[in-house]
């Protein structure tokens, strides 16, 4: 299903619309400028509906606590308020200003202004991405082209035609096709007709828009990144039952699939022994936390499972490599491995248990250098401190607690970087 000038096609009028949208464009581009107000106001209806029950038939097919999740995050993250502070905070207070008299120039106007045209491709891991992602293009002014992810469910089709139907005025800087990603003469065309390319997904992913774009297109990664935890003097940490708790709760209700989901739990030690004592203490957690969050959904248990055990037999098939020290529980399971690679793990409560000394940190988030992201920490208050400093400086953007990798706060940056600051591009004007 296609989304353009605020109606439905089938897929097989891609070509077509395309075709027409090369002519629209420009005459949308002169238009002026749409304000963010009108974005926000949408925004804020489409949180009040939500949280009033409006689509409950679409989140029917999610687990509950899942659903009440997402609608605790719509409340904060799509509030007037957060909207509004996140243009502040990501693009500053002032959105034009002039200067002071520049010997041999007068005043200059400067000004932040849409790039143009923004063509997202989402990944499907999150189910609100895809129309987040659309709103950020659309607070900053921008024409927004939006490849859904393939395992979109029709939810964020349907949300996106509710903020068209709330101002009608945003029909014009919404695109929306459900091209396969094998359809590379349609991912080229809508890149040619685009300024800048904003992308979701796998280092492959990535690859193949860099290999479809045009020369002179921005290329904006959201690409995948590896979480993890750091542990260190466990029995001197307070409290650390709890933390280990909200490791596992935090493992089991993300499934591992964010990018700030712990893939590795790091032992500050370099004795294996040390490592398989932890594994056995933190099982009776994962045990329980994987159970407590299953789904009841058939389909979605049939999936966990598939994940967790394609990977399982690549490792049979000689694919990966073979991990034989594995300590087994119900739901989930406990990987021990003696390197210390920062990798992705089987997911679905399959979680690699490695040593990781603090001397040897630097080196092996070098190495890991370009998918580094989030850290969970669990080590004694008075060290907490020093680990993060030692971790950001290697490179990591958000270090929390273990329960909170995947927490999102109002006004956090992503993957180190303001999204609205990569959408909008500066403007120079002599007066």
């Amino acid at each position: 299903m296609i989304l353009f000038d605020g109606k439905t096609y089938e897929s097989s009028e891609q070509d077509r619309l395309l075709t027409e949208l090369e002519n629209k464009i420009p005459e949308i581009l002169a238009k002026m400028q749409l304000s963010p107000e009108v974005v926000i106001e949408a925004v804020e209806c489409l949180k009040n509906d939500l949280l009033a029950g409006k689509f409950d038939e679409l989140l029917a097919s999610f687990p509950a606590d899942v659903v009440d999740t997402y609608k605790k995050q719509a409340e904060a993250l799509l509030s007037k308020e957060h909207l509004h502070k996140k243009l502040e905070t990501e693009l500053g207070n002032t959105f034009e200003y002039t200067t002071e008299h520049i010997p041999g120039f007068g005043q200059i106007r400067v000004r932040k202004m849409p790039l143009g045209v923004l063509f997202h491709i989402a990944a499907g891991n999150m189910d609100f991405l895809p129309a987040y992602s659309l709103a950020e293009g659309l607070m900053t002014g921008n024409i927004n082209i939006l490849k859904l992810p393939s395992a979109d469910n029709g939810l964020s089709l349907k949300l996106i035609m509710q903020l068209i139907e709330y101002r009608p005025e945003l029909k014009d800087y919404i695109y929306v096709f459900d091209t396969s990603s094998s359809d590379i003469k349609g991912m080229r065309k809508m890149a040619e007709l685009s300024n800048a390319i904003s992308v979701w997904g796998s280092d492959m992913a990535i690859a193949a828009v860099r290999g479809l774009a045009p020369t002179g297109v921005k290329i904006i990664e959201w690409g995948q990144k590896l979480g993890f935890c750091y542990i260190t003097k466990l029995d001197e940490t307070e409290d650390a039952d709890s933390e280990l708790e909200g490791l596992a709760k935090h493992i089991a209700q993300t499934k591992q699939l964010l990018c700030s989901s712990c893939q590795v739990i790091y032992i500050d030690t370099s004795d294996m022994n040390e490592v398989k004592t932890f594994a056995e203490r933190f099982l009776p957690f994962l045990e329980a936390a994987a159970n407590a969050n299953r789904s009841e959904e058939i389909g979605v248990r049939a999936r966990d499972t598939l994940v967790s055990y394609t990977q399982r037999l690549k490792g049979y098939l000689g694919e990966e490599e073979r991990h034989d020290n594995v300590i087994r529980g119900r739901s989930c399971s406990l990987i021990l491995s003696s390197d210390s690679e920062l990798e992705l793990s089987p997911m679905m409560c399959n979680v690699l248990v490695k040593p990781l000394p603090r001397e040897n940190i630097g080196k092996v988030l070098y190495e890991g250098r370009y998918h580094l992201q989030t850290a969970g920490l669990i080590c004694p208050e008075h060290e907490r401190k020093y680990l993060a400093g030692k971790l950001t400086q290697c490179g990591l953007i958000r270090v929390t607690k273990s329960s909170d990798m995947s927490a999102y706060f109002p006004g956090e940056c992503h993957d180190g970087e303001y999204a609205l600051n990569r959408y909008v591009r500066i403007v120079n004007v002599e007066e």
